[in-house]
């Protein structure tokens, strides 16, 4: 009958000495203390899988306790029990805490991000999503491994923005970081969407497209702009008065560069690449745009040309000619104004369109100078000149308006377009 090894105690554990040669003491079950030469002490399970003999590595004492060793011993004869090689499965486990530790929240938005910006995204987009990531989440998630982060955790990280009251801001942020959690969840690095559950949770934001005053704020809106001109740079204010003219959209007016413009013969024409729908992936618009400057804007664009006429751009960045001004001096014009939050340069298109609709305009001439009908609506003829004539018309007209409204000779809603 084979002797029964005396189980261990911590102090014989303690002064176990080391000798010549490597020895073990045996605590019964296959566990045992191997002592090396050099004084240390190792935690070893030997045991039997499929008719191998093999042993497993438990630690190093003091750091892994008897108690600590004969708790792992257990949790291996459960493996052995359910027919898991405990030394495979701890092979296992490590390989996916090394995998969870490098697939950060970071490295994996960036992985996602190129695929988007390589298959579908404009640069603008691309840009604009990585300064959100980086500004708003990586230094808060982003060295964190990505299938570690849980819906609390995103739900505070969210709300923190939105104590900014920047709502719109974090549903943007939350579309994006579940645009990554759904790309990691198909990799197999995480089980779900943890913003998924968070749509109730968040604060909604304001329903409606941008801010624009009602056309029965314009003498208001005017006679702020004249009362504020004064101390504004001479570009910034022929900037937002052709900005009340043209109905471009802010980057398609601050983007401009002078080659575009024709101030003898009074012609400009946005290139179809920079309008917006000309700078879709799929299917752009191939079609250049008109906007028809009335003469109050030819007087504007003159003026400004003695200022900035020797740069590239209409409105040069005040640091580096070589590029344009901001898109944000409109906005930060109206909100000098006192018209923070009220309007914004895309609010000056719905004002123009809303006037233009009281003046009897019919809409799709409307939506031809806003560039919102498409080609196909209106065929190859979109934008050819038998189309030109009436646009023409319309912006002379409306600018008098404005001109009238100024001085007063014309209530809202009384004046109405000659036949």
């Amino acid at each position: 009958m084979p002797k029964l090894a005396t189980p261990l105690n911590d102090i014989k554990v303690k002064n176990a000495k080391p000798q010549d040669k490597p020895y073990k003491l045996s605590d019964g079950g296959g566990l045992h203390l191997l002592v090396n030469p050099d004084g240390n002490k190792y935690w070893r399970l030997a045991y039997r899988f499929d008719t191998k003999q093999k042993t497993l590595a438990l630690g190093v004492y003091p750091v892994v306790t008897l108690k600590d060793a004969r708790e792992k011993t257990l949790a291996a004869r459960k493996l052995l029990d359910a027919d898991i090689d405990p030394a495979k499965d701890r092979d296992q486990k490590r390989h996916v805490a090394n995998a969870t530790s490098v697939n950060t929240f970071e490295k994996i938005a960036r992985e996602w991000h190129q695929r988007k910006t390589e298959s579908s995204w404009q640069p603008q987009t691309s840009v604009q999503n990585m300064r959100s990531l980086e500004r708003d989440l990586f230094p808060y998630i982003g060295k964190l491994p990505i299938s570690t982060i849980k819906t609390p955790l995103m739900l505070d990280v969210l709300q923190q923005i939105e104590k900014r009251g920047a709502l719109e801001i974090t549903r943007r942020l939350a579309s994006l970081a579940s645009a990554i959690f759904k790309y990691a969840t198909v990799k197999g690095l995480m089980e779900y969407d943890p913003i998924a559950a968070l749509k109730t949770e968040l604060k909604p934001r304001v329903k409606g497209h941008h801010a624009a005053i009602k056309v029965a704020g314009l003498p208001d809106l005017l006679k702020a702009i004249t009362k504020n001109e004064g101390r504004m740079y001479p570009p910034n204010r022929i900037g937002l008065r052709l900005m009340l003219l043209t109905f471009v959209r802010t980057s398609e007016l601050i983007e401009t560069p002078w080659s575009e413009i024709d101030l003898e013969n009074e012609q400009w024409v946005i290139p179809w690449q920079r309008m917006k729908m000309g700078k879709k992936r799929l299917s752009p618009r191939m079609v250049d745009h008109h906007p028809f400057l009335p003469r109050q804007g030819w007087e504007l664009l003159r003026e400004l040309h003695q200022y900035t006429g020797g740069s590239k751009y209409l409105f040069p960045n005040r640091r580096d000619h070589e590029k344009p001004l901001s898109n944000g001096m409109i906005l930060q014009a109206l909100k000098r104004m006192g018209y923070g939050g009220e309007m914004t340069g895309h609010g000056f298109r719905a004002l123009a369109k809303g006037t233009l609709k009281t003046l009897g305009y019919p809409i799709d001439r409307i939506e031809r100078q806003l560039s919102h009908a498409s080609g196909e609506a209106y065929g190859g003829s979109y934008d050819r000149e038998d189309f030109l004539d009436e646009r023409k018309e319309m912006m002379q007209h409306f600018a008098d308006y404005l001109e009238q409204i100024e001085r007063g000779n014309v209530v809202i809603g009384d004046f109405t377009r000659a036949a």
